[in-house]
């Protein structure tokens, strides 16, 4: 494919997909994923590179910031935007099956994003009941909402900075089962370590208005002891770690969360 082709609809998909594993300032054709990526659509890291910044002029969240992107946006592109955000159910677990197919050559493959490295294909750990029973369409919008709060939060426990991957979980703030408009909202997502995911999960955390951390009454009644202390006192009352240009958990849902949880 020549790099002056106009881009196609499934194109745009995938861009899509992983416009929203990037943060802002990742837009770079140097950037390693937009490389590896570029390679296998047959175009130039440049143009993609280009094309995901076009994009970021369509993104509300970004005009909230001041930042416009780079004019230029394409009518197929607006009518993409549009369609991928009105319709985040049906079109990112789309976007994901063909994302990972340029890559991935069986289902019990995968991929991953990981900025500053390159898109890495993984293989699925081996099948239980569990995994069989899950619907494709959604366990690829469970890898998705992973990737995009991971590699929002730099890939790092946004309240004690774990930078290990494999450890780190994207916990929600609303429960999956509750809203589904807001299941792969980035917004509805905060990059954990499994300990702490556990623990804002089961409502023994939470974090207020200035996004610091929140301890319950029943997780205090543990204190002293030492592997409280070490794991959540000396954390509260600090506000979540994210890069400048992460975007923030949506106030709204952190609401709902203390609310559930009697914080309030």
């Amino acid at each position: 494919m020549a790099a002056g082709n106009r881009w196609t609809r499934d194109q745009l998909l995938i861009l899509l997909n992983l416009y929203h594993k990037l943060r802002f300032g990742q837009f770079d054709a140097r950037q390693r994923v937009i490389i590896d990526l570029a390679n296998r659509l047959g175009r130039t890291p440049g143009s993609v590179a280009m094309k995901l910044n076009n994009l970021a002029s369509l993104d509300p969240a970004l005009q909230l910031r001041g930042i416009v992107g780079l004019p230029g946006a394409s009518n197929l592109d607006r009518a993409m935007w549009e369609e991928f955000h009105e319709n985040p159910a049906e079109l990112v677990p789309l976007s994901q099956e063909r994302f990972d197919a340029l890559f991935t050559e069986s289902g019990n493959e995968s991929t991953e994003v990981i900025p500053g490295t390159g898109i890495r294909r993984i293989k699925r750990p081996p099948t239980g009941e569990t995994e069989i029973t899950r619907p494709t369409k959604q366990r690829r919008g469970q890898d998705y909402f992973r990737e995009i709060v991971l590699n929002n939060y730099g890939n790092r426990c946004a309240i004690t900075g774990l930078p290990i991957r494999e450890l780190l979980i994207a916990s929600h703030i609303l429960p999956w089962s509750g809203d589904e408009g807001q299941r792969l909202n980035v917004r509805n997502g905060i990059c954990l370590n499994r300990l702490h995911d556990a623990a804002f999960d089961q409502g023994l955390i939470s974090f207020d208005d200035e996004l610091s951390l929140l301890l319950s009454p029943r997780l205090k009644t543990f204190l002293p002891q030492e592997s409280v202390r070490t794991s959540f006192e000396i954390h509260q009352g600090k506000p979540l770690d994210l890069p400048t240009d992460g975007i923030y958990p949506d106030a709204e849902f952190l609401t709902n969360h203390r609310q559930r949880f009697k914080f309030v």
